[in-house]
């Protein structure tokens, strides 16, 4: 007799997902970049070395900071759907952080949504919308950042042309940035015109790309003045010149790496940011172990780090992050009187939520 429960069909569906086991298979092969040729006793003695108040205190207090920072630029997206508080829109963020490092399929994005959608009554739609919008913005900021990086220090380490990387990235992060403001302008045009481009594809997944641009450009239109506009931008800044750095200089810092000052240790640490965000923004593993671990020594180790040394912060950082963030979210499920599995089950099959792709930390 056959099983009818829901939960076990989507369970079994999930299992049988190929995205799932590409997603492990690329974990699997950053674990083995990461740790290849490493000393194991050199690398336990190098976290035994760890001052935890350095690692532990502000890093908390930047994850914090971090998801209020969103709230605050998330609050400016919807502005013209209707005024959110700024706690609500916390926890919903909280809540994707936490669904990114339990769930498959990168589903924070639309546990987020459904979550916000839930508290608010807010169309899913025009939620999930948002949340596209301020990833395009993300992506543009992290390669802004990323051409920035590659510009200075981090293309001398890694023996790369500094100019070349700075067009190139300039190139590449210009795309979406006049995708945005072309879907704002002319949404109907630039969805046509995509469907039109991709006429020779099969029309199950243009249908999907055109839906989630549709998406995208209703979550445009709740930024509707330049004062939402110019917020949404500081917060942007913001968020990824100072406030999401502070777990990175933390552990710069906890583990006593001396780059020659102040200056280099903050150029390390955006480096170490540009490195994790792209990494965390591949398919993997929910948690991002692996990808993470690799990031931090690709980054480091051009540097002057050790491996071992490498390793050993990615190994600890990326293990406060985990914890605070899903310890975080899971707080917040508590208190609002929500399950897990409710909240997977909502990421899932929420109102207006798209099946998800790649999301970045």
């Amino acid at each position: 007799m056959s099983n009818s429960n829901p939960s076990v069909g989507a369970a079994r569906r999930r299992w049988a997902d190929p995205r799932l086991w590409v997603g492990f298979a690329i974990t699997a092969g950053a674990l083995v970049f990461a740790f290849r040729g490493v000393d194991f006793k050199v690398l336990a003695a190098e976290i035994a070395k760890v001052d935890l108040a350095w690692l532990l205190l502000p890093s908390i207090v930047g994850y914090l900071l971090c998801t209020w920072s969103r709230a605050l630029r998330w609050r400016h997206l919807l502005r013209a759907f209707g005024e959110i508080e700024t706690g609500t829109l916390f926890r919903a963020t909280a809540v994707g952080y936490m669904a990114n490092n339990l769930f498959p399929f990168r589903l924070g994005e639309l546990a987020r949504s459904w979550f916000l959608a839930r508290e608010t009554g807010m169309s899913g739609a025009a939620v999930f919308g948002s949340v596209i919008v301020e990833r395009v913005i993300d992506a543009v900021g992290l390669l802004a950042l990323a051409a920035i990086v590659l510009g200075s220090q981090g293309a001398q380490a890694s023996g790369l042309d500094g100019r070349q990387a700075l067009v190139a990235l300039s190139i590449v992060a210009s795309v979406p940035l006049l995708g945005v403001i072309a879907l704002r302008q002319a949404p109907d045009f630039f969805i046509g015109l995509v469907r039109w481009g991709l006429g020779w594809a099969p029309r199950g997944p243009v249908n999907r790309i055109c839906g989630l641009l549709d998406q995208m450009a209703h979550g445009l239109r709740g930024m509707r003045s330049g004062r939402d506009l110019f917020w949404v931008l500081f917060h942007s800044v913001t968020f990824w010149l100072v406030i999401n750095i502070i777990p990175y200089y933390a552990a710069i810092r906890a583990f006593g790496i001396d780059l020659g000052g102040l200056w280099p240790d903050l150029q390390a640490s955006w480096t170490l940011m540009v490195w994790v965000g792209a990494a965390v923004a591949l398919p993997s593993a929910p948690g991002f172990a692996g990808t993470y671990h690799a990031a931090c020594r690709a980054a480091l180790v051009p540097l002057g780090v050790s491996e071992e040394l490498a390793l050993a912060l990615g190994t600890l950082a990326h293990a406060v992050f985990w914890v605070s963030l899903t310890t975080l979210g899971l707080a917040v499920l508590r208190f609002r009187g929500t399950r897990l599995d409710e909240a997977m089950a909502g990421a899932e099959g929420g109102d207006g939520a798209a099946p998800a792709g790649g999301a970045s930390e």
